[in-house]
């Protein structure tokens, strides 16, 4: 039995001993192994050693927990407060008001903050269930947890990977790795070794647990289980990432802490005022100031910045935008850099033949994906294969070299096969070849080895041949070519290579009429007529160019994130419209780089190719370091920790990972990058509602406020209970100020250039409107009352007539805040807000209700008031509305 080396810790597998630099014999060597495997006591020792195969399960935030974070509030606890003083003081009628209020500004929370992520849980679902493994000299299948370093397993295509392995053997083995690596091609595998810094999509001798083998068959020896596989860290990644705090909720929680602090500290002086200067008793004191407190605290502001939210949400899910967490709706509108994945996100990841190049000349080839719709075109003019012979020989070599097929579904075209020979299929089809497979007599598949595939084909009324396709260098090689024609072929390959299209080359050569075999020695006979070039690409989404350009527009920076190949990242941001004149920034530059030189690579350059997702989740830190607010678009697993780390994450719905689209706030279901762009507008218009909201709301609080510090000071009869400034802040909010909600974009809304992010969320402007506006209903509501009282009215109906002068006054203040700069008194006020006039019926309805119902006047101290009740409050609205128009009228002219 073999000695066994001292245990892995579960760390990176390349921080181990780099199992990619060292060759089959050293890898099983280094870990006690042999290619006939380990035996079952071997086997059993090291999983009690090493653990289980699998990764840790997320942890869920428990229901309980959530609804109680709803209470996280400086303003809810400054409410909570003025209930448990109510309650001691035995007025339990305003303790329950109170108390109501709290309680359905937090089921509103919870019931829309809808579940908490958990990217985990997703990532496990992408290992692998069994294994092929080698025990005790027998090939076995055993669950995927059950493996452990050392073991040997068996692969073949359609597998998926059950950890990282090592090859000890590959035949024609193909991986996909994208959402591991964001290699937009499938990866060919070799056991040789390769680089020891070589980075992930370069390790060519490794396969990656969860990635899925497309073609051929290998060997592989474990070296890394669980949370020591690469898939494994990026887990351990996510789990340790903390998501950023969205700039809205930081802007709340430092307006609600202020506000809470200077109410407090108003109210406690407020005391002490009333008690040095008119001997107040301390319960009428402390009523007062209680009263006091929940009149400056906007009550109903929660809510309204919730159930805006919420509709935002709704919309954007009209728009194929899901939103995970509601802050991530407004976040966006304050988005000033987009970092996108290439993959999947701005490319379609469907190989598509994009030039081709004969003897004869050049072919340009429109149409994107699967779909075979497109032309072919020379010199700018359409061309057929039947006119042009070079064209159609090339198409045959696609068609006929070719194991892949398409299918026309509901959804559109789908690839059987490798992407690569799908893109080869559409291009034949877009030719006119369909290269019947019933024609092909033999074939020598593709071998990374050699690097071509072969096929012998009887051709109806030419005879048998050998169609041959594969790299270029190597299809060179087997072709007779005339002086100076390989140096000719070279640079045009080069020239493909330098856009950033991978380039295959094809061949063609007569055989025998009675031959009915192939193999490789046939082809390495040579004797072949090269036929040209195929130029394929990933291509640009037409709509992802689009939306760059729209975001751009408004300010935004996009940069480019993948883990593709520098030239191929290059040419594709060039097309996009991320322009980067020195090139892609590679991983390895970004290893090299410090904080500060990565500090200045993320502030000037736009494209970074190579990337792993350390490098992803860095550079979004490196942003966020210097203040911007940082948008990831990704769909792979590699870009799961950035997702979770940026202000809003957003993942591809369609083509995205579950353990991306966990980690994202926002899922694209459409997986349409141009979403973004609506997103975006959609977060900008969310905002400046509720900054009208702000500035709509806060002066009701600033004039209860101070009527009730006015009559403190002065020794009067409070013009307000706290239980009826309760109801004015209540309804105002959940009726009049959602009707801010619905207010439509402005016109310049992805015009102008993102805020700043540090910026208050209240301007100058509106800071000084919400004081004139709280002077002027507050002197008017004390007048009210005070006139109320001089004519002998029932403190009741004086009472009752101060709120509706309150509430009328906020309906007409609610007109004049639907255009914050413009005039007000234009048709538009009527027609581009419905709901704003439906909302204004329905606080009449209540208002009549606090008036005349019986149960109200019980609970609020209301009573029925005369027609004077009503027109005294209907001028006290239009003053408002003349006073804020006046002021907007002023602003427009000295701007």
């Amino acid at each position: 039995m073999h000695s066994e080396p001292a245990s892995p810790s579960p760390t990176r597998p390349a921080d181990r001993a780099a199992p990619h630099a060292l060759t089959g014999e050293e890898v099983l060597e280094a870990f006690g192994s042999r290619p006939a495997g380990l035996s079952a006591d071997e086997a059993a020792e090291r999983l009690e050693r090493h653990g289980p195969n699998a990764l840790p399960a997320g942890e869920r935030e428990s229901r309980v927990v959530r609804f109680l974070r709803q209470f996280q509030d400086p303003m809810i606890y400054v409410l909570l407060g003025a209930a448990v003083l109510t309650t001691v003081m035995g007025h339990l009628v305003d303790t329950i008001v109170i108390l109501a209020v709290v309680l359905v500004n937090a089921v509103i929370g919870d019931v829309q903050e809808g579940r908490a992520a958990d990217a985990l849980e997703s990532i496990r679902s992408m290992l692998s269930l069994d294994a092929q493994v080698r025990r005790d000299g027998a090939w076995r299948t055993v669950p995927a947890e059950e493996l452990v370093p050392g073991d040997v397993v068996r692969l073949g295509a359609g597998d998926r990977a059950p950890a990282d392995l090592r090859l000890l053997e590959a035949n024609s083995l193909g991986a996909e790795e994208s959402a591991l690596t964001g290699e937009s091609l499938a990866v060919e595998k070799s056991p040789a070794p390769v680089a020891a810094d070589a980075p992930l999509g370069d390790r060519s001798g490794m396969v990656f647990s969860g990635t899925t083998l497309t073609s051929g068959s290998g060997r592989g020896v474990v070296v890394a289980t669980g949370t020591a596989t690469e898939i494994g860290h990026i887990t351990s990644m996510l789990d340790e990432v903390e998501a950023m705090e969205t700039p809205l909720t930081r802007q709340m929680s430092d307006f609600s802490t202020k506000l809470s602090v200077v109410v407090v500290a108003a109210a406690v002086l407020m005391f002490v005022l009333g008690w040095v200067l008119h001997d107040q008793g301390l319960g009428e004191l402390a009523i007062a100031a209680i009263g006091f407190a929940v009149a400056a605290i906007p009550e109903g502001l929660p809510a309204v910045l919730t159930i805006t939210l919420a509709l935002g949400v709704q919309a954007m899910a009209r728009r194929s935008a899901i939103t995970r967490r509601m802050n991530s709706v407004e976040t966006l509108g304050a988005v000033t850099v987009i970092a996108s994945d290439k993959t999947g996100t701005l490319t379609r990841n469907e190989m598509t033949v994009r030039t081709v190049v004969t003897p004869e000349g050049t072919y340009e080839v429109t149409g994107t994906g699967y779909a075979p719709e497109g032309e072919i075109r020379s010199a700018g003019r359409v061309v057929t294969a039947r006119e042009h012979r070079d064209l159609r020989l090339l198409a045959e070599v696609a068609a006929r070299t070719n194991d892949s097929s398409l299918s026309c579904t509901a959804e559109g075209w789908a690839l059987s096969g490798e992407p690569t020979d799908g893109g080869l299929r559409t291009f034949a089809m877009k030719a006119g070849s369909a290269g019947e497979d019933e024609h092909r007599l033999a074939a020598v598949p593709f071998d990374s080895a050699y690097k071509y595939m072969a096929t012998l084909d009887r051709v109806d009324g030419v005879g048998t041949l050998v169609h041959l396709k594969g790299a270029p260098d190597r299809l060179l090689d087997r072709c007779d070519l005339a002086p100076g024609e390989r140096e000719r072929w070279e640079r045009r390959i080069d020239e493909l290579g330098g856009q950033g299209l991978r380039v295959l080359a094809a061949a063609v050569r007569r055989a025998e009429d009675d031959a009915r075999t192939l193999g490789a020695a046939d082809v390495e006979d040579g004797g072949f007529t090269f036929l040209g070039l195929y130029g394929i690409i990933d291509p640009p989404r037409e709509e992802a160019v689009r939306a760059i350009r729209t975001v751009q527009r408004a300010g935004i920076r996009v940069l480019m994130i993948t883990g593709d190949h520098a030239g191929t990242a290059t040419a594709i941001g060039r097309e996009m419209g991320i322009t980067d004149e020195l090139g892609a920034v590679t991983g390895a530059q970004l290893d090299a780089a410090d904080d500060e030189e990565l500090a200045e690579l993320v502030r000037t350059r736009t494209v970074f190719a190579r990337t792993s997702p350390e490098h992803k989740l860095r550079l979004v830190t490196a942003l966020q370091g210097q203040g911007e607010v940082v948008s990831m678009t990704g769909d792979g697993v590699n870009d799961a920790p950035a997702l979770k780390k940026a202000d809003v994450g957003v993942a591809m719905g369609i083509k995205g990972t579950e353990a991306t689209k966990e980690a994202a706030d926002v899922v694209l279901a459409d997986d349409d990058f141009a979403t973004i762009g609506a997103a975006v507008e959609m977060g900008r218009t969310i905002y400046d509602n509720l900054r009208k909201a702000i500035v709509f709301i806060l002066p009701t609080n600033g004039a209860q406020g101070l009527v009730v510090l006015v009559a403190v000071v002065l020794g009067m009869t409070l013009p307000l209970t706290p239980v009826q400034v309760l109801w004015v802040n209540t309804i105002t909010a959940v009726t009049l100020a959602l009707a801010l909600a619905f207010e439509p974009g402005e016109p310049d809304v992805m015009d102008r250039p993102p805020r700043p992010p540090g910026a208050s969320i209240l301007s100058r402007a509106g800071v000084v409107r919400i004081v004139y506006v709280s002077l002027l209903l507050g002197a008017v509501t004390i007048a009210v009352f005070l006139g109320g009282q001089a004519a002998g009215v029932a403190l009741e109906v004086s009472r009752t007539t101060a709120v509706n002068t309150l509430v009328v006054g906020q309906i007409f203040y609610l007109l004049a805040s639907r255009f914050s700069a413009g005039t007000s008194l234009r048709r538009e006020l009527l027609t581009t807000n419905p709901v704003s006039w439906l909302c204004i019926a329905v606080m009449l309805v209540l208002q009549l209700a606090f008036v005349h119902l019986p149960p109200l006047q019980a609970a609020f101290g209301s009573a029925p008031v005369g027609w004077a009740g009503w027109l005294i409050p209907l001028g006290a609205g239009l003053l408002v509305l003349a006073v804020v128009e006046v002021d907007k009228a002023l602003r427009r002219r000295s701007r």
